[in-house]
Order: structure tokens, then C-alpha cells, then sequence
């Protein structure tokens, strides 16, 4: 920049000011620069490129580099990858059109390391109106950021964990309306058993950080207190979504209770067989529950507690199917239900 332009530019007039410090107000206005804790830089906006011609030590502080390594180069070199391309199109645009910028941006110090730059630009002109510099700040938002994004996260955690203890206690409510008992005692240890059973899934999502559960880790979960050595388990890998262990649970641990009570594992010689299939298309599974060696079913049925909650978790909860087929060899069952998979 020439003499002449650098003689016609005045610099603001200061918002407060004594009469005693008018005549320091340049010198003053340099310390403040220097000292200042906020990162600051000013450009040529004569010369191509806009190249730094000025630098305080916060902003070497912020970047990592070095007067000489700064200045006459163009403020691009803070850019790197991920630095997002609307935010340079934002900028650029305040640049041509001669206005205040006020942009937020990830921008990367001299050892690699990204920031997230608050980025303040303002044009500053000449008496006769000409474009001479640019001034900008920098604020360093990466903190803030990170705990933006830590808030986010317990936000959308909390949110969770909303969701799935309404899921629980509406499941705990059906179980203490449907179990039906003249005796209270027997009241008592139906429900109590099958809180156990909705615990015994809670323990296991816990353990699994609630997400990613093997569909037979699930099913072995429930089969055990009741005979899972006369057990079979057959199937692919599945991992179950945690919104569908719980109901798939309590549905497995029904169908184990009533083998041990009336079924094939109420004898000695009986079993059962589980097997299952992914579906892929609808993130789902079809699951065979089939009873071999015990005795025959009555010719009677009633409409138990069991029925009911496979009715209200398969059908009604997981939006699935299930049907039950009777024979002199013993109970199979398929429940076909959609999105309980983890996604893959």
C-alpha cells in the first residue's frame, strides 16, 4: 500500500475516551491489539491474495506458528479437510460483496490439530471510500463445542432411557393386570417370576452396553431356570435391537414356564427344540418354538396368561404374527416378527 493511502486512514473513533488519553489513543489502541487475549489478524486488501500483514500473539498462540511462517500468506492455510466448503463460499462471498462476516468453521493449527474457529471479518475503508484491509477475530469454540455435543448425547440418552423405562413399565403393568390367581400367594410368585424374567433382560442388555444382543443369549437367558440342558438352540447369528429383548424375553420365558409346568419339560424324558431365521429384508425374525416328548396337550384350552402376552407382545408391541399348532407329539409355535435386528 502506498504512503498516500496509508496517510488517508483514520481509524474508529473510540466508543469511551477521556480528553486526557485522545492523544494516546493510537498507542493504546496497538498495546490492546498485542495484548489482547482474542486472536486478531489484519490483511492487505490491496494486494492479491489479501496476505497478513499484521498478527497478535494470541493468534500464533491459537495456530502454532511463527511471525514469519504467517505473515504475507492468504488466511487459507488454516483450511484443511474437513473444513466446510459452505463456510469458504460464506466467506468469500462477504469478501467480494465488501462486508462483515461473522462465520463459524473448522480450521487446523500448524501441529494438524483442528479447531473450531469463530471467525469475525470486517472491511475496512479509506477516507475516499477504497477497500484497504480486512480485520479479523477468532474465537476458539472447540471446548464449547465438545460440550455442546456431550449435551446433545445425554439429551438424546436421556430420551432413551425414557423411552425404554415407559417400554418396561408398561410391560410390568400388563404382567400385575393379566396374571390372574385366586390364591394370593400364587399371584404373588406368578408376577415375581416373571419380573425376574424382565430382569434377567435387563441384566443382559446391560452387560452389553444395550445394544448388539445375540437373539440366543436372549432366549437361553430365559430357558434356564427351566431346563436349558433339554434345550436345543438352532440358528444363524442374530443380533437383536435393545427396544426388542425385553418383549421377546418375557415371550420366551412364558413359553418356558408352561413347558415346565404342563408341557414336555414337566417330564423327565422331554425337550425343546428353538430354532430361527433372519429376515433381511424386514430386519426381522421368524422363530420356531416346538415341544417334543411331553404329554399330550388337553383337548381343552383355555386362553392363559402365556397366550395373552404372546398375543400382546408379538402381534400388538413388535407388529409380528404367531401361530400355534397342537399334536399328539406336542406344541410348536412360529413367531414371525419385523425390525427387532440390530442394524448390521
Amino acid at each position: 500500500m502506498d504512503k498516500e493511502g496509508a496517510s488517508s486512514l483514520h481509524g474508529d473513533s473510540p466508543a469511551a475516551i477521556t480528553d486526557r488519553t485522545i492523544a494516546d489513543r493510537n498507542e493504546l489502541a496497538a498495546i490492546a491489539f498485542q495484548r489482547t487475549r482474542m486472536p486478531m489478524v489484519v490483511t492487505d486488501a490491496t494486494q492479491k491474495g489479501h496476505p497478513i500483514v499484521l498478527a497478535n500473539r494470541a493468534f500464533l498462540n491459537l495456530t502454532g506458528y511463527q511471525a514469519n511462517e504467517v505473515l504475507g500468506r492468504n488466511c487459507r492455510f488454516l483450511q484443511g479437510p474437513a473444513t466446510s466448503p459452505a463456510a469458504i463460499a460464506e466467506i468469500r462471498a462477504g469478501l467480494l460483496e465488501e462486508r462483515e462476516i461473522n462465520v463459524e468453521l473448522l480450521n487446523y493449527r500448524k501441529d494438524g490439530s483442528a479447531f473450531w474457529n469463530q471467525l469475525y471479518l470486517s472491511p475496512i475503508h479509506d477516507e475516499g471510500g477504497r477497500l484497504v484491509y480486512h480485520f479479523a477475530s477468532q474465537i476458539d469454540r472447540t471446548d464449547y463445542r465438545r460440550i455442546e455435543s456431550l449435551e446433545a448425547s445425554e439429551h438424546r440418552l436421556l430420551l432413551e432411557v425414557d423411552h425404554r423405562a415407559n417400554n418396561v413399565l408398561a410391560l410390568v403393568d400388563s404382567i400385575v393386570r393379566l396374571t390372574r390367581s385366586d390364591d394370593a400367594a400364587l399371584y404373588a410368585a406368578s408376577v415375581q417370576r416373571r419380573i425376574q424374567a424382565l430382569a434377567r433382560a435387563h441384566s443382559l442388555l446391560s452387560k452389553r452396553a444395550w445394544h448388539h444382543i445375540p437373539l440366543r443369549e436372549t432366549i437361553s437367558s430365559q430357558l434356564e431356570p427351566y431346563g436349558a440342558t433339554r434345550a436345543l438352540l438352532d440358528g444363524p447369528d442374530v443380533a437383536l435391537a435393545a427396544h426388542s429383548v425385553q418383549p421377546l424375553a418375557l415371550f420366551i420365558h412364558e413359553l418356558a414356564i408352561n413347558a415346565a409346568s404342563h408341557g414336555s419339560l414337566s417330564t423327565a424324558t422331554g425337550r425343546v427344540q428353538v430354532n430361527w431365521q433372519d429376515r433381511p429384508q424386514n430386519d426381522g425374525v421368524v422363530l420356531v418354538w416346538e415341544e417334543i416328548g411331553g404329554p399330550p396337550p388337553p383337548r381343552r384350552r383355555q386362553k392363559g396368561f402365556g397366550t395373552l402376552i404372546g398375543d400382546a407382545t408379538i402381534r400388538k408391541q413388535l407388529q409380528g404374527s404367531l401361530q400355534r399348532d397342537w399334536s399328539e407329539r406336542g406344541v410348536r409355535i412360529v413367531a414371525e416378527v419385523p425390525n427387532v435386528t440390530a442394524s448390521r
